[in-house]
């Protein structure tokens, strides 16, 4: 017995564990301050943007295109492995066994380039979202903290990669349980007991110090609306369906449409940006301005319903989201896939009259969430965390899990995963 206390003694006053706990927290700190950055830039971006809008209706149709076409430049220039979300590049990294080749996927340069090639894309109006590139911007950050300590621990590569993709998302999102979930759900199938402690050192510490910075807030308001889960099942059932078929539809057409359009991006990039400027310009006249963006204002607005948006919002911003990622610039797809989840829910309550209408827009938030990145519960904790609503806990994770498992019927490979193997070599690929 005192032999054991003694190791456990040993073990609680080691340097070098001590020494990875400090180093994982110091790194934590500068992703924390580097979220609250991207999350001040994008707003910022967002409101110079719509500014332009307002000027004029028509300047879009100019400055979409160029802005497009100026990121995929820097892009292909400067910063090649930055485009897309970032979390295939994140879970490509985590299938690599050499550091140089994660090192590729994973520079502190290219975490740079996707900070800002994300706030000019967003400056020209595209619907992207800031969180898939932090959590890209976390891995990279952690994972050059290898260079300045020696960890005892086995593969602590991965274990860096793991930790700075969670802190991103709760970072980002200013979601702590969120952003654990989707370490261990998304990044890491099988994850070590004796590797979580830093993990949780890391998720804490950024969530903390973008709190300290902006404040303790919930992304999108709170959320009064509820329901008995007696009389939920009809809800449950109709969102969990419906946007987890739109969900797996949403996934199928980024997939096969990254293959399709890779060919002549990389013979034409150009142009390809230019037409996807473009159609994002036309798809935010039609849609009356609100496709723009994260979607951030719109899904807010939804949630805590101050204001309607027109039937078709859900739709346009879907495809103005896929116009966005086709065109090969830095962006993720997270906050425009609430946002257009929120907007599906709204327009269900025009049928689903006898439910309430809040009930409605978070059961859409977390089932197209869901039906688009399969991990169901990630999708029902981050929501639940982003509306500060724990009363409809039970509602969301079944509906959640509904819609993953109709988009499994249809996008057999999640996203992310099937996304990651464009990073792969050959050999490695998860989807042959």
């Amino acid at each position: 017995m005192l032999k054991h206390i003694k190791h456990s003694g040993k073990w609680l006053l080691s340097h070098k564990d001590w020494t990875a706990h400090l180093t994982f927290a110091i790194g934590a700190v500068v992703l924390g301050l580097v979220a609250t950055f991207m999350a001040v830039s994008s707003e910022w971006a967002n409101h110079v943007f719509h500014s332009m809008v307002a000027y004029s209706p028509y300047l879009p149709f100019i400055i979409s295109p160029l802005g497009l076409i100026l990121v995929v430049w820097l892009t292909r220039k400067y910063f090649p492995g930055s485009e897309g979300s970032g979390i295939p590049q994140v879970m490509a990294s985590l299938e690599m066994d050499h550091e140089k080749e994660r090192g590729v996927l994973l520079s502190l340069r290219i975490a740079f380039g996707k900070v800002l090639l994300c706030v000019i894309g967003l400056l020209s109006g595209a619907s992207i979202g800031r969180e898939g590139p932090t959590v890209h911007v976390g891995a990279a950050i952690m994972f050059s903290l290898r260079r300045f300590v020696r960890f005892r621990i086995y593969d602590m590569e991965r274990v860096l990669i793991i930790a700075g993709g969670g802190a991103g998302v709760a970072a980002a999102f200013n979601t702590p349980l969120a952003g654990i979930v989707f370490a261990i759900e998304e990044l890491s199938r099988s994850f070590e007991v004796r590797t979580r402690g830093l993990m949780l050192t890391a998720v804490m510490v950024a969530a903390i110090t973008a709190i300290a910075i902006i404040g303790d807030y919930t992304y999108f308001g709170s959320s009064s609306a509820t329901i008995e889960i007696g009389q939920a099942l009809v809800p449950i059932l109709v969102c969990g369906i419906i946007c987890g078929l739109l969900g797996g539809l949403f996934s199928l057409v980024l997939i096969h449409g990254s293959r399709w359009v890779a060919p002549y991006r990389n013979n034409k990039p150009f142009l390809i940006a230019g037409l996807c400027g473009l159609s994002i310009a036309i798809i935010g006249y039609y849609s009356g301005h609100v496709t723009y963006g994260t979607g951030y204002q719109e899904a807010t607005s939804l949630v805590t319903g101050t204001s309607d948006m027109a039937h078709d919002y859900a739709y346009l911003k879907l495809l103005a989201t896929v116009v966005s990622y086709l065109s090969g610039i830095p962006g993720g797809i997270f906050a425009p896939s609430l946002a257009t989840g929120a907007g599906l829910g709204a327009h269900l309550a025009e049928w689903l009259t006898a439910y309430p209408y809040g009930v409605l827009v978070l059961l859409g938030m977390v089932g197209y969430f869901a039906g688009v990145v399969q991990a169901p519960i990630t999708a029902f904790v981050i929501v639940m965390e982003m509306t500060d609503q724990h009363e409809m806990i039970l509602p969301m994770m079944l509906t959640a899990f509904i819609a993953t498992g109709i988009s499994k019927s249809i996008c057999v490979t999640p996203i992310y995963s099937t996304l990651a193997d464009n990073f792969l070599p050959e050999h490695k690929k998860l989807h042959q």
